[in-house]
């Protein structure tokens, strides 16, 4: 019987080298938690956010630790949506101008319109209700 050659110690090094990385690489791609959502992901009661003049017209402002982002059209209306990402539920932190990038696969999302202008997420984001209470933003169910 024909032996196979033995490993080098140059190959083992190399496989035990790149065996963390791959996990790494994985992990970065699974959803949060399989079925699960975000932690604090989106408002479940009305979360007061700021201050009413903060949203600028044809603007948007991220409050990241609500999950919310809301903006204001040119008319003056708001408009308030749940900044987690609809792909793999991540939350999103970084708001550029009026577009949501999320820093888990790229995604990205009109702020205005919660719809998707980069994917690889397919589905807008999640609409709340949002109106202004005695000068301040609140957005949420029953807000």
């Amino acid at each position: 019987m024909p032996s196979r050659p033995s490993a080098t110690r140059r190959t083992v090094l190399r496989g035990a080298a790149l065996t963390p990385v791959a996990g790494l690489g994985l992990a970065a791609c699974s959803a949060v938690g399989e079925g699960a959502t975000a932690p604090d992901a989106t408002p479940t009661a009305p979360v007061a956010l700021g201050a009413d003049s903060e949203v600028p017209k044809g603007g948007a402002k991220l409050y990241r630790n609500e999950n919310v982002v809301v903006s204001r059209a040119a008319d003056g209306s708001l408009k308030a949506y749940s900044t987690i990402c609809t792909h793999a539920g991540c939350p999103i932190n970084k708001l550029s101008g009026t577009t949501l990038v999320c820093p888990c696969h790229g995604s990205e999302f009109d702020a205005l319109t919660g719809k998707v202008v980069q994917a690889p997420a397919t589905e807008p984001l999640h609409e709340l209700p949002v109106q202004v209470k005695n000068g301040r933003i609140v957005a949420g169910p029953a807000a």
